[in-house]
């Protein structure tokens, strides 16, 4: 782990180290990992709700004529079918079809672009944009200017509105807000699969906006909520975590992300290789696997048929705090299907598990 003193740190790091959090590595940055435990947490989350300082995630604007179409000429999904006011997830992919990240945009405006990236990757992404970027399309890094907090679980909207916010409006749209005089935009989107918000609020509001979501929660039963409950909620749901299931070596088409693919678009980074791979048929695809007995799968295991070859391994696994057994995302040779069973090599013992299509446990979405 990089020292403490090297990585960067929330506008919220004092507030969690009051709250006692333990702390870890997160794209360079150190963040809450948990507070009180991370089965309690993912449990709030599941049964009430809580909120998370994702302030780590990248922020980058990009500006001018014709912005949103630049965008759309170099990620992969289409933008042509959100409007302003509504976000997309999409790729940003290399030449090989391999994702160099997956983000967020936010479509304010055909000439005002919001990008939401991974933290690791900002810097990375942001480089790329500028570099084809056309005269008169501004593409500007902004980490370090805004803080993200995502209130997630069923009791969400009635913290969110608690604090004078907006709430009920669709999935993947947000809306630009108020707090104490600040602007603050609030979007209903979310990494748990739960009902939730996700508030992008400048640095020196953060503080104020946190204090708000936790005093006006307590009736709610919010807690603070660390990465380590966002691992395993996320797991539990079977959405991606670059780094692990999606990288530079593994594209869309084996991930399975096709659907956050816009194959009708004349053009992304990338669209080539995806286009030629789509067309073949993927060698591996990333499955989803459920412990048949006690063991916990963990990234980098191997995965093997009963008769002991090799199929692949595991790129994302823990315990589920919701099913009680362990899950698993893998990247497995194409001729593994839903029903099969393959062994994880976990420490040298051979577990079973079940392969299955995620998500892993079904939420109950509560809808305005």
């Amino acid at each position: 782990m990089t020292a403490s003193a090297e990585l960067k740190k929330s506008p919220l790091h004092e507030r969690h180290v009051a709250l006692g959090a333990k702390f870890a590595e997160f794209g360079g940055w150190e963040m809450p990992l948990e507070y009180g435990g991370v089965v309690a947490e993912h449990t709030a989350v599941r049964t009430c709700v809580g909120v998370f300082d994702v302030s780590h995630l990248g922020k980058a604007t990009v500006k001018g004529p014709g912005a949103a179409a630049y965008v759309n000429s170099c990620l992969t999904n289409d933008l042509g079918k959100i409007a302003p006011g509504q976000a997309q997830y999409t790729l940003c992919c290399n030449e090989r079809g391999g994702v160099v990240d997956d983000l967020i945009v936010y479509l304010h405006a055909d000439d005002d672009v919001f990008l939401i990236p991974n933290a690791a990757n900002t810097a990375e992404v942001v480089r790329l944009l500028q570099a084809d970027a056309p005269e008169g399309v501004v593409v500007t890094n902004t980490h370090d200017d805004y803080a993200i907090l995502a209130v997630q679980g069923t009791n969400s909207d009635d913290v969110v509105s608690a604090i004078g916010l907006p709430i009920g409006h669709d999935y993947m749209s947000f809306t630009t807000a108020e707090f104490a005089g600040t602007p603050v935009v609030v979007c209903r989107t979310g990494y748990t699969g739960e009902r939730g918000y996700e508030l992008v609020v400048p640095n020196q509001a953060a503080v104020a906006v946190f204090d708000a979501l936790l005093e006006a929660g307590a009736p709610y039963g919010i807690v603070p909520a660390g990465l380590g409950a966002r691992d395993t909620l996320r797991t539990e749901m079977g959405y991606p975590l670059h780094g692990q299931d999606i990288t530079p070596d593994i594209t869309p088409v084996q991930a399975r992300s096709g659907w956050a693919v816009g194959w009708k678009k004349e053009h992304f980074w990338g669209d080539e290789a995806l286009r030629a791979e789509k067309e073949r048929g993927p060698a591996r695809i990333l499955r989803g696997l459920r412990a048949a007995g006690r063991g916990i799968p963990r990234p980098h295991m191997t995965v093997l048929d009963q008769s002991g070859t090799t199929l692949g391994e595991v790129t994302s696994g823990t315990f589920s705090p919701t099913l009680k057994k362990g899950i698993a995302l893998a990247l497995l040779d194409a001729t593994v299907k839903e029903g099969d069973q393959v062994v994880v090599d976990i420490r040298g013992r051979q577990e079973t598990f079940d392969v299955v299509k995620p998500p892993f446990v079904t939420v109950h979405v509560r809808e305005s």
